[in-house]
């Protein structure tokens, strides 16, 4: 059986009651993202050794316990020995350890082994020494049969730098997480409330990419995401709000519709689809943080499909109301330019498909066309436009 072992003992700061494993990183406590590896190193048991029940070890329980997985609680590492037997692989992960699953799983998955990394920048951050070369990195593999030698510590002593000695004096090998995983901040102690709003906003900086994004739209989703994402992942279901806000904005842009305020229409869908976005990008980091996958179809393009249908009613109503032809013929183009711009996006990689998908821009480019009273020719040269670039631009000049 493959068990993990965390440890609630340390108090996040001088004078604090709350262990360090409840400080949250994007909205889920570091004990929360340590039980997502060990989730994904198939581990069957959760060993939590805790001096007190606190609600956020009760939550943990719960989610270890909705994921299939044994959970328990003990106030003492020498308890564990009738939880382990011999032939167990025990994962042990120190206190504040936050790791990349994509870099710790291989590194422990390989055999047993402690993690180790060199001990000058480890030291500055956080990490205990181990020789004149190396400091821990949080985290080991050991067999089971060595948890038994807590035996002969004290009741008070620290489990993973315990285990971590016993290990290395067992002949247990090192193995050095790679330099490139640790400079790009993808392994890391958190010790103190501070440190973990600092990483909060790198590790939702290093999942949206660059911040400048591919198009004026998708920048401007990453920005107001990379500024306000880390309260909004505090408060709980921020995504479901945005979800919420961008439908009622829809539904404004549909009511000024209908009042004939049509440019004002498109700056309400356009915002929409900010709104939107931003969910989405929010969702998927909520998503990450507690380790599961998004299902096939996600709200977020369920949303993006009701605002392409939302723009397309808008430019018919628009079409209509400056007389430019019959019924039939004001739904053919804007119904056309939007199948178009989903049609000629899967030509294009990088910023040129990130720009035929914003729809804050069209919807402002739609905007001004309303304004000046020239709705239909505009839809029909984006028509034009996009199938002119589908057919003669060539394909190293796509991006």
């Amino acid at each position: 059986m493959r068990i993990a072992v965390f440890s609630m003992t340390e108090p996040a700061a001088a004078g604090a009651t709350q262990p360090r494993a409840f400080l949250r990183v994007a909205g889920v406590t570091l004990a929360r993202h340590q039980l997502v590896l060990a989730q994904a190193l198939s581990c069957q048991r959760i060993i939590c050794i805790a001096r007190s029940p606190w609600p956020e070890m009760l939550a943990l329980q719960h989610a270890a316990e909705d994921a299939g997985l044994q959970f328990h609680k003990v106030s003492a590492p020498q308890q564990m020995a009738s939880l382990v037997t011999a032939t167990d692989d025990v994962f042990v992960f120190a206190e504040g350890l936050l790791a990349n699953v994509a870099v710790a799983v291989p590194l422990l998955d390989s055999g047993p082994g402690v993690l180790v990394q060199p001990v000058d920048a480890a030291l500055a951050a956080g990490f205990e020494r181990l020789d004149i070369n190396n400091a821990s990195a949080g985290a080991l593999r050991i067999p089971g049969r060595l948890v038994d030698q807590l035996h002969e510590l004290g009741a008070d002593c620290e489990t993973t730098s315990s285990l971590t000695r016993i290990a290395l004096q067992s002949g247990i090998p090192i193995r050095e997480v790679p330099a490139a995983d640790r400079a790009a901040n993808r392994w890391t102690m958190i010790r103190s409330e501070s440190q973990a709003h600092a990483h909060e906003r790198q590790w939702l900086r290093s999942r949206l990419g660059d911040a400048r994004g591919p198009s004026p739209g998708e920048a401007l989703v990453r920005f107001g995401v990379s500024a306000f994402g880390p309260s909004l992942l505090n408060t709980g279901s921020s995504s479901n709000l945005l979800s919420l806000a961008a439908l009622a904005l829809l539904m404004m842009a549909g009511g000024l519709a209908w009042f004939g305020i049509f440019a004002a229409s498109f700056v309400a869908a356009g915002l929409a689809w900010l709104v939107g976005r931003g969910s989405g990008l929010v969702r998927a980091a909520e998503r990450d943080a507690i380790g599961i996958s998004g299902p096939a179809i996600t709200r977020s393009e369920v949303l993006a499909w009701l605002i392409d249908l939302v723009l397309i009613a808008l430019m018919v109503a628009t079409w209509r109301e400056q007389a430019y032809g019959t019924a039939v013929n004001a739904l053919f183009a804007p119904l056309l330019l939007v199948l178009l711009l989903y049609l000629v996006r899967r030509l294009f990689v990088g910023r040129s498909a990130a720009l035929l998908g914003d729809r804050a821009s069209l919807a402002l480019v739609l905007c001004l066309a309303a304004a000046a009273g020239i709705i239909a020719p505009v839809i029909q040269v984006l028509c034009v436009v996009l199938v002119v670039a589908g057919l003669l631009i060539p394909p190293r000049l796509h991006g």
